[in-house]
């Protein structure tokens, strides 16, 4: 037998394409996890279509799933793909432009018929010339048909057999790669437990695909991506939603209260609902509410019934969620709501990513209607900000919007397991004296008022929607609306004091400062980092606490000459930091197609700003 080709490498981007009936978000997640499994960082970038079941073989019922895996620290799913697993000619046509020059392509021949060709609309029987790939190495390998050979025995009609073709993918993709297959097989006996048949087919195929690239040795070498050095202690690998439900579930833990979600289904905030529902035995309580307004209502009725009330959603149902955190704001009342964004306006791009709800969670009420903003940075630390988005609430009694977004919630990489006892306390502002309770007297400090629920006696108070005056009483004197108005836009404001300080990554002064906020953070930080080995005076703050911003954040932009803020949206950020912290010019580097940054993209702009 001849010699395997053995290559070293640091880091690889594989994409997993095909019809959304394929299986290639399963596909990519099982590769991620068994790698993250073998100690390699990991980034992923699931990418769904927007439309429901589109026909089968067209580019837009393309679903794709990226993951970057590495031996050193990996902050991006990686720009383009070293390797494209393509089920079907609309694949190949829909990924052409993410490939790395000179990639490769493994591709099921079988598949690339007189049909799908058609359908893909591809005008000659080589797609490959039209995709202008024909310097890319290209595996050709009878997927189908293997699955089908693999299954003959089995007893199982086409379309079950056919069901089964991604794990012969993965078997492959896991032999080139030097990936074991026992935590895949672990994976794939539990999760089909009650389905022996289920069982048994993917497990021939897996190992039949695995096997398969043995004797494709003379094809294709095989690739060795050695563990990273990371710190010690459990790990587990997590998605952006995921970690969001279990920050809140650590919060309630911390706080001594109950866990109340209510919220209405949408992408791509639904799996936040879906992981709590999954808790009844943390006593977690979640309603699927029939609309968006009863989601947040009901949340509201459990904040004043004392407990840690969430609400999650995107951005159309922001917008429907409006009237009711106006009501949060005036009752002064906890409450988290989660806007897991993605593109609009209107229905948009309901799959695809985008930051243009920013001034919507600042601005998007009636009246003068202050909350705090956070946004989270990386799929992992939705876990921190859910949890600190919790504990602002609880202890300064004020609604808080969280922003993530479609790319950190369905986006995963390892993750390091926390201790509970490790978190940062949180105190609820549960009133205690009876004799001096008013509903509305307030903290001189911090200007918050305490909590009393139904059920505390001697704390029977009156709140709502309409003005008041300290012990709840309706108040429409103009004169205790002004300072009333005053006193909820300071107590957000004073929220400053748990804000900590803007950090630089790079000097603290030099020619550029690149900008960002939320899920930007991983692309940015790649990008400052290349082009400070490239010799480049360029460093990075970032934004995590919106709204009130960090305090020294014009101490930190008075060091640069220039600053360019960088968002997934038409400039947000840019237009809010020229109205909270003027004085700089904000050059601006704009993305709004669905997709995040790409590193290249991302340094044409930045140095373009040094050339200037």
């Amino acid at each position: 037998m001849k010699d395997i080709k053995v290559i070293e490498l640091e880091e690889v981007t594989i994409r997993f394409s095909g019809d959304s009936g394929d299986g290639m978000q399963l596909t990519g997640t099982l590769f991620s996890d068994a790698a993250a499994f073998m100690g390699n960082d990991i980034s992923t970038f699931p990418d769904y279509p927007s439309e429901i079941r589109a026909p089968q073989g067209t580019v837009g019922g393309v679903s794709g799933f990226q993951v970057q895996f590495g031996h050193t620290q990996v902050n991006t799913p990686g720009d383009y793909a070293h390797v494209l697993i393509a089920m079907n000619p609309a694949a190949v046509k829909a990924n052409a432009k993410f490939i790395q020059p000179g990639g490769t392509i493994i591709y099921d021949v079988d598949s690339f018929n007189d049909k799908n060709l058609r359908k893909a609309h591809f005008k000659t029987d080589d797609p490959f010339l039209e995709c202008n790939l024909v310097d890319y190495f290209k595996i050709p390998v009878p997927i189908s048909s293997l699955t089908k050979e693999s299954l003959k025995d089995l007893g199982l009609d086409n379309k079950s057999v056919l069901r089964s073709k991604n794990m012969f993918a993965l078997g492959l993709i896991c032999w080139i790669f030097n990936r074991p297959l026992d935590y895949i097989d672990e994976f794939i006996k539990k999760k089909f437990a009650k389905k022996p048949i289920v069982v048994e087919s993917n497990l021939k195929v897996l190992h039949d695909g695995y096997n398969y690239g043995m004797t494709m040795q003379h094809m294709t070498p095989r690739y060795i991506v050695n563990p990273a050095e990371i710190e010690d202690g459990s790990y587990r690998t997590i998605n952006g939603n995921h970690a969001t439900a279990w920050g809140f579930i650590a919060a309630a833990e911390k706080a001594g209260r109950e866990l109340f979600l209510g919220s209405y289904p949408i992408t791509p905030a639904t799996e936040i609902l879906q992981a709590l529902s999954e808790r009844k035995d943390l006593g977690i309580k979640t309603f699927q509410a029939e609309d968006e307004i009863a989601g947040i209502s009901a949340a509201i009725g459990a904040a004043f019934a004392g407990d840690l009330a969430i609400t999650t959603t995107s951005g159309p149902g922001l917008a429907l969620k409006s009237e009711a955190i106006g009501l949060a704001v005036m009752a002064e009342l906890p409450l988290v709501v989660v806007n897991v964004q993605r593109g609009g306006p209107s229905t948009g791009l309901p799959t695809k990513t985008e930051q243009s709800d920013l001034l919507q969670a600042l601005y998007g009420r009636n009246g003068e209607s202050p909350v705090v903003v956070l946004a989270a940075s990386t799929p992992s630390d939705c876990f921190w900000y859910a949890y600190k988005a919790s504990k602002i609430a609880l202890e300064r009694m004020v609604p808080v919007i969280l922003l993530t977004d479609g790319f950190l919630g369905n986006g995963s990489e390892p993750w390091r397991i926390p201790k509970i006892a490790d978190l940062p306390d949180i105190t609820p502002r549960i009133a205690k004296d009876a004799s001096k309770f008013k509903a509305y007297a307030r903290d001189e400090k911090t200007l918050s008022r305490e909590w009393a629920f139904p059920g505390m006696v001697g704390f029977e108070h009156r709140i709502g929607g309409l003005e008041k005056d300290i012990s709840g009483t309706v108040n429409h004197n103009p004169e205790n609306h002004q300072v009333n108005c005053e006193i909820r836009e300071e107590k957000v404001e004073r929220i400053v004091d748990m804000v900590p300080v803007l950090s630089v990554c790079g000097d603290d002064e030099g020619d550029v400062l690149v900008v960002g906020w939320g899920g930007t953070y991983g692309h940015l930080i790649s990008t400052v980092r290349e082009l400070r080995r490239e010799g480049k005076n360029v460093s990075h703050a970032h934004f995590n606490y919106i709204r009130p911003l960090p305090k020294n954040t014009k101490e930190v932009f008075s060091h640069f000459k220039k600053i360019i803020v960088c968002e997934l949206n038409l400039g947000q950020f840019a237009g809010y930091l020229r109205d909270k912290v003027p004085g700089f010019v904000y050059h601006q580097c704009n993305k709004v197609q669905g997709l995040p940054f790409t590193v290249n993209e991302l340094k044409e702009n930045i140095e373009k700003l040094l050339e200037d």
